[in-house]
């Protein structure tokens, strides 16, 4: 496993599926017990270092890393040093020289968790949970854990995704997972909300909803990020439902074993419609448990993994060593003052 996840680019194949069954692995040991507790991070410490708002991401990465038994320190820019002024690179400084083992960081800058790990400021591993409009790799991860479960394996499955391109991390993470993992992309949304260079993406790109719906396995609906908007990118928001929305009829195109994913929080009327987010073939809800399981398997894997285990069992080894021959020397040190206080002693047993 990688030491940072910052891009789900950085995953291959195996790299990916390895999370996924870990995930699996996690979900197994968890659902349905009382006690969800796992001892597998104990002793260590996460931080979640959260420059923008969240709810959802941070509250599902506290989960997982708790479940897991580690020290969980929740970080905010609000009502820290950082609405002070306080830099990134002091930020860094102040959390190694607290000793956090992992730092989950979402930032409004790309690049961000890029620039933490890759500074030399912290020997921490980093795992990016959303970074600007640039990538959010565990909610990709969490979305192929959610399609996997109700598809199967994903090579060779059609799987749309529709909404706000630009703006959005969620999309460009899943176009490229889904391709390594062997899966069929589609882009749809108007031609304002795609990014520029889109065209080399692993994917098509449509504007036309309904023509791409019967051919799908799965749909994920993208929410429109107005809060990014400062331009009008389209005319409005029921011009923009009418064309790109998912409702009862549109719904009503897809395949019967096709299934509705949406990262969430939902725009209910704009793009997806109540009585479709709610229907037996969403698994919006479902995505949030699974995030939990996903997130589990990549804090383990990168903080837990073989590589950390082979390092700390070398460690163990060179202190039982060391720790050894001092026992040995103490043990004969004892043994000498004891034969020179009792010389008669060393008599009898001779």
């Amino acid at each position: 496993m990688i030491r940072h996840l910052l891009s789900t680019a950085d995953l291959s194949r195996d790299d990916a599926t390895l999370v996924l069954d870990t995930a699996e692995e996690m979900a197994g040991l968890t659902e349905g017990r009382s006690v969800k507790k796992l001892p597998a991070l104990r002793g260590r410490t996460v931080v979640n270092l959260f420059f923008e708002d969240s709810t959802r991401t941070r509250t599902s990465f506290e989960l997982a890393a708790k479940r897991l038994s580690a020290d969980v320190v929740n970080f905010s820019a609000k009502g820290s040093s950082l609405s002070k002024g306080e830099s990134l690179k002091d930020t860094a400084l102040t959390l190694e020289a607290m000793g956090a083992d992992g730092v989950v960081v979402r930032h409004s800058a790309s690049g961000a968790p890029y620039r933490l790990a890759t500074s030399g400021w912290i020997n921490a591993n980093v795992l990016n949970a959303g970074d600007g409009t640039h990538e959010h790799p565990t909610q990709a991860l969490l979305d192929a854990f959610t399609l996997r479960r109700h598809l199967g394996e994903l090579a060779g499955r059609h799987v749309v995704i529709v909404g706000d391109v630009l703006h959005g991390r969620v999309a460009r993470s899943n176009v490229l997972l889904l391709a390594t993992l062997g899966a069929r992309v589609t882009l749809v949304a108007p031609p304002t909300l795609l990014p520029m260079g889109v065209e080399q993406w692993p994917c098509t790109v449509s504007y036309d909803l309904d023509a791409v719906l019967p051919d799908a396995d799965a749909v994920m609906m993208l929410r429109v990020q107005r809060e990014r908007m400062h331009d009008a990118y389209f005319p409005s928001a029921r011009e923009y439902s009418r064309r790109y929305g998912l409702d009862a009829r549109r719904f009503a195109r897809l395949a019967d074993d096709a299934v509705v994913l949406h990262p969430g929080p939902m725009n209910r009327g704009m793009e997806i419609t109540a009585d479709v987010a709610d229907s037996d073939r969403s698994v919006i809800v479902e995505q949030v448990t699974n995030g939990v399981y996903v997130r589990m398997a990549v804090l383990y894997l990168m903080l837990a993994g073989a590589a950390n285990d082979g390092a700390r069992d070398e460690r163990r080894s060179e202190r039982d060593e060391v720790g050894g021959a001092a026992n040995d020397g103490a043990r004969d040190e004892r043994r000498s003052e004891r034969d020179q206080a009792d010389p008669s002693a060393q008599e009898e047993t001779t």
